[in-house]
């Protein structure tokens, strides 16, 4: 685009006071929690057997506030919400052109498991937030071995959660019996030659990487560190650069939640990603992150609740991307 000489400038507003916040949250959850719409999964057999009525709201401010609202401390699997970071990490180690030819930023327009959308594009992933681009992603991931490249996934996503995150031994097994067609996508890509090491090995880091446990808080911590400029509000530790928080949030708007990411933008207009364990996270960046568990899905794979409860307070607190009022300038004696 011929920029790279030009500062990257953030313009960014803040949120209301601290009572009004955890106000709000507490009206989302609320608002929501006797909504009934949505199934779980129950194509990973550990997942179906979820509690559908829980329901946690968070939010986290840059600043290190933390507002929330119902089962925010229940621990769940991250599951496809992973993919945001690991991509940020990857960003991190490879930088923006690398990541960009190798994996891409566009749409496919197809579920997020998709072979066609593969076999279309002559082998290219097209975006990291569907399951074919996660694995070239998660392929991508530093380590000299499986090994080191899942501790480095788990540690990574600790920093962004700011606690140490585990595995879900439970969900990693269920899914590693499950996961015929994530193996038959990574032979595909291993064909294509986006992927260069043993296509097994890195569908299993990948399985382990969905089934790290996570809170709704922790959610909403991670999504805050994108949006503070790669800096955890809570620990205060770098975990990566500006230009990778923007990279990010960038194919989070257009990709986060798979085939409804054009409506979800339209309707909600936040850069966001979604989890089939029920997870929601969505950026503002420069004021925080909502970080959403409601079990129940759509026929996308995306939260009920945590879809509504989000819209709410994409409203109430003013952190839609493209809405605006109307400038009333002020009057200065200086003017004519």
């Amino acid at each position: 685009m011929d920029v790279d000489d030009v500062e990257q400038v953030a313009a960014t507003g803040a949120l209301p006071r601290w009572d009004r916040v955890q106000h709000l949250v507490v009206e989302a959850h609320a608002r929501y929690r006797d909504h009934v719409a949505g199934d779980v999964a129950d194509y990973i057999p550990v997942l179906a057997a979820v509690d559908p009525a829980l329901f946690g709201v968070s939010v986290a401010v840059v600043d290190g506030e933390l507002h929330e609202a119902g089962d925010t401390g229940v621990e769940f699997s991250v599951q496809s919400i992973s993919k945001a970071f690991v991509y940020a990490l990857v960003c991190e180690a490879y930088g923006h052109e690398a990541v960009r030819d190798r994996v891409g930023v566009n749409n496919t327009g197809l579920p997020f498991n998709s072979v066609m959308a593969l076999e279309l594009n002559d082998g290219h992933p097209m975006n990291p937030m569907v399951n074919a681009g996660a694995l070239a992603t998660t392929a991508m991931m530093p380590g000299g071995t499986p090994a080191e490249q899942w501790e480095n996934v788990r540690t990574g996503l600790s920093r962004f959660a700011g606690r140490p995150l585990e595995l879900d031994g439970v969900v990693y097994r269920s899914e590693s019996e499950t996961n015929i067609r994530n193996r038959a996508i990574a032979r595909l890509l291993e064909s294509y030659g986006r992927i260069e090491t043993d296509p097994l090995e890195v569908v299993d880091v990948y399985t382990r990487q969905c089934a790290l446990r996570v809170t709704a808080r922790d959610l909403a911590v991670m999504g805050a560190t994108l949006a503070d400029g790669g800096v955890n509000p809570v620990t205060g530790e770098r975990v990566v650069s500006a230009q990778v928080c923007r990279d990010t949030l960038a194919v989070l708007a257009s990709t986060g939640l798979y085939e409804r990411s054009g409506e979800w933008l339209f309707e909600i207009g936040l850069p966001a990603k979604s989890g089939v364990a029920g997870g929601i996270v969505a950026v503002a960046p420069g004021k925080g992150a909502i970080g959403t568990f409601s079990p129940p899905l759509d026929s996308a794979g995306n939260s009920v609740r945590g879809q509504r409860a989000t819209a709410y307070l994409s409203r109430a607190l003013g952190l839609n991307l493209f809405a605006s009022s109307v400038h009333v300038p002020e009057k200065s004696e200086s003017r004519p």
